[in-house]
């Protein structure tokens, strides 16, 4: 099979669960996107939390900012190092 069959095969099947459900084929997308996002960002913080992957490589992995990630972390209720911006200032 193609590329683009397979595309034509997604494509149909987003169509026809919308067609059986009340959300446009851009909702479907979005929703996926999010999941499949999920699930990228819970494999990554299972290496984060074992020490295998630092945020550097994580938050490009998911091209995501540093900030985004702590948000992260924080929402999850994942233990991290906070840095206060006096003591970045004085080691400069």
């Amino acid at each position: 099979m193609t590329i683009m069959s397979n595309l034509k095969d997604i494509k149909s099947e987003i169509e026809k669960y919308a067609n059986n459900s009340n959300l446009t084929e851009l909702q479907i997308v979005e929703k996926l996107e999010k999941h499949y996002f999920n699930r990228k960002v819970n494999e990554n913080l299972k290496l984060y939390e074992k020490g295998k992957k630092k945020v550097s490589e994580i938050t490009k992995d998911l091209k995501i900012s540093p900030r985004k990630f702590y948000a992260i972390l924080e929402k999850k209720k994942i233990e991290h190092k906070k840095y206060k911006k006096s003591e970045l200032n004085h080691n400069v």
